[in-house]
């Protein structure tokens, strides 16, 4: 998707760094050639490696997608281990990446990974390190398409709030649909309150277990996609009148302490974001937000356990 075009736009030319782990290194030639098979015209070449520093030499985008992966009953085991691979990946992107370099954190746990590359990276600005919720947003606009049944393009400012985990809350207070003759409120076409508040949210929370349940692999494709629509919205900007989710560092807006890596309602312009300012927070949201806050404090308190 990055070499055709879809993340960058038509015009970009893209070098790609692809870094794998030693044990991967035959599969990762097989990826290199099937890259250069394509022929993609923006595709000027393709570094595949194993060495982190070959990976992130003069990077601008980093997306990071390896991790140790997420398990039943996992807590503090999971964040100690991918201490150890941030903290290496990180101190190389310090050093050897271009220094405005946006970075992308995609492995489970995201956002506290996040945090955890931002404690080994300092010189990459702190707005510049963010994780992906992106996918969940995607699902959240999916899941209310499908409802009224109206195309998914015609949907937008649907919000995921917090942390990518299954205490994510998808908000669609704030949600409209473009009916033709201007956008209408979600709330207003969906007259069962109750389905926002229940099924809407289980569905967008399980929707990661139910693509495992049905194709014994996680989600790929999807998860792609939401890395491109992330980093496109987020370099080339978001429409007008269109906001999307990112986990960004929290500045203190909404009441969600500073410091956390937080999923914010976020616009776009010029390769910066903002968090979308004003909107009103329902009871049932507040504590929706409060209580995927307290799950990434609870990380955040682990991760930095096992920094020293």
């Amino acid at each position: 998707m990055i070499a055709e075009g879809a993340m960058l736009g038509p015009n970009q030319p893209v070098i790609l760094h692809l870094l794998d782990i030693e044990p991967a290194s035959e599969i990762l030639k097989g990826v290199k050639m099937e890259l250069m098979d394509g022929a993609f015209p923006l595709l000027k070449d393709v570094i595949a490696t194993t060495d982190v520093i070959e990976a992130c030499r003069g990077v601008d985008i980093a997306i990071m997608l390896g991790g140790f992966p997420r398990r039943k009953g996992d807590g503090k085991d999971l964040i100690f281990k991918n201490v150890g691979i941030y903290k290496a990946q990180a101190s190389a992107l310090d050093q050897y990446a271009d220094p405005n370099c946006k970075v992308l954190v995609v492995a489970n746990p995201a956002n506290t990974n996040a945090l955890i590359l931002k404690e080994y990276a300092p010189s990459i600005p702190e707005e510049n390190i963010t994780s992906l919720t992106r996918l969940d947003h995607n699902r959240a606009l999916s899941q209310i398409s499908e409802n009224l049944k109206v195309h998914v393009g015609d949907v937008r400012n649907a919000i995921i709030w917090g942390n990518h985990s299954s205490n994510l809350y998808p908000d669609a207070n704030h949600a409209t649909v473009d009916i033709g003759a201007g956008h209408k409120p979600v709330k207003e076409l969906i007259a069962d309150d109750q389905w926002l508040k229940t099924e809407f949210i289980t569905n967008v929370e399980q929707r990661g277990q139910a693509i495992v349940n049905a194709r014994r692999l996680s989600s790929a494709f999807s998860t792609a996609s939401a890395a491109c629509d992330h980093m496109r919205d987020w370099i080339l900007g978001t429409p007008k009148g269109t906001w999307v989710s990112m986990g960004v560092y929290s500045d203190g807006s909404y009441g969600i302490q500073p410091g956390l890596i937080y999923s914010f309602p976020v616009t776009c312009k010029k390769g910066e974001w903002s968090i979308v300012q004003g909107l009103k927070i329902d009871e049932f949201s507040r504590e929706k937000m409060d209580a995927v806050e307290r799950e990434l404090i609870e990380e955040k308190t682990m991760a930095y356990s096992c920094l020293h």
